[in-house]
Parts: C-alpha cells; structure tokens; sequence
C-alpha cells in the first residue's frame, strides 16, 4: 500500500478496482487542520482514458508490479503494433490507441513496453527522436532567426521549424512538446 501523498510519475496503482498508471502528482500540504492534498493525473491501463482528480493525502492505494521489456517494433496492421523481445524472440500485440507517438514507430526501433501480468498495457517512446523532413519551403539564410515555417516530416506530420532547414534534412523532435530542437548531426 502506498499513500496518495506519495505518489509519484511512472507508478501504477490500483483504485477504487481500476488499474491506473500515474502520469503525473502533485502534493500540497495543508495547514493547520486541514489535510494535505495530491493532484494527480491518472490513465487507466484498461481503457487508456486519463482522469485528473484530488486525492486525500492519506488515501491508501494499492501499488501494482508494471514490469519493463525492451522490445523492437516490427510492423503495425490493422491498429495493432506488434513488438518482439530480442532475447525471446516472443511478440506482444499493442493497441495503436494508447501509445502516444505511435506515428513515430518505425521498424527494428526498441522501445521500453510494459506489462502488467502478461498483458502489454502500455508503450514509452523516447523523448527526442531524429526524423527526416520531407517537404518545406526553399530555405532562407536570414540574419533573423526567429521565424519559423511549416514542414512535413516523412511520416506525414506538421511541425514549424527554423528557416534554415532544407528537404532531406534530419532533425531532433521533442515528441512531448512536438517541437523542433535542433538540427541532427548527419552518420558518417
């Protein structure tokens, strides 16, 4: 059992007979007789609906066992992913519906995906990601960097980035914010 005042981002707990994984919590004490509170974010790992709500600081919940696989993506049909473990060479079936960035997924690509008992219940993406652009307008070299232009990435979506960057070029992509970070260093 674990207290709401200690809950933390990452932690999966069970309430009021649903699972939930903790996307993020927020604990303001109280003052004087009044109690302290914990402002959390929850998703239900069965549904994938998020649920924001107060909990009472000293709320008991159920701390439940999320176990974390490395596993590589290897193709998506019919809005399920499929994910294999490279030492197992078992595959697990997820929802396209509760991995967020799963536009992002390409093959081969390792990800950490967790398990609740033997179900896959959810999927973490990396945080930066390095994406090609696949068409923007011509680049202009400005001595004023603050504009910013609309660009399509390979696998369709819309980002704004600097002026600068051309079609072709690879680029670091906040996947949380959605953003341009900078321009990737090219393999050599």
């Amino acid at each position: 059992m674990v207290l709401a005042s200690q809950l933390r981002a990452g932690m999966a707990v069970r309430h009021e007979g649903q699972n939930y994984k903790v996307l993020t919590a927020d604990y303001h004490p109280g003052q004087g007789k009044m109690g302290g509170v914990s402002h959390v974010r929850l998703k239900n790992l069965d549904t994938a609906t998020q649920w924001e709500t107060s909990l009472r600081a000293d709320l008991k919940l159920e701390e439940i066992p999320l176990e974390k696989k490395p596993m590589d993506f290897l193709y998506s049909d019919e809005g399920l992913c499929t994910f294999m473990d490279p030492v197992t060479c078992e595959q697990a079936e997820v929802s396209e519906a509760i991995i967020e960035g799963a536009r992002f997924l390409v093959p081969e690509m390792r990800v950490a995906v967790e398990f609740l008992g033997d179900r896959p219940v959810s999927v973490q993406m990396p945080d930066f990601l390095e994406v090609r652009i696949d068409d923007t307008a011509p680049p202009i070299h400005a001595t004023n960097d603050s504009t910013w232009k609309p660009a399509r990435l390979e696998n369709g979506v819309e980002v704004m980035v600097p002026q600068f960057i051309k079609p072709g070029d690879l680029i670091r992509l906040d996947l949380v914010a959605m953003k341009y970070m900078d321009r990737a260093k090219a393999a050599k």
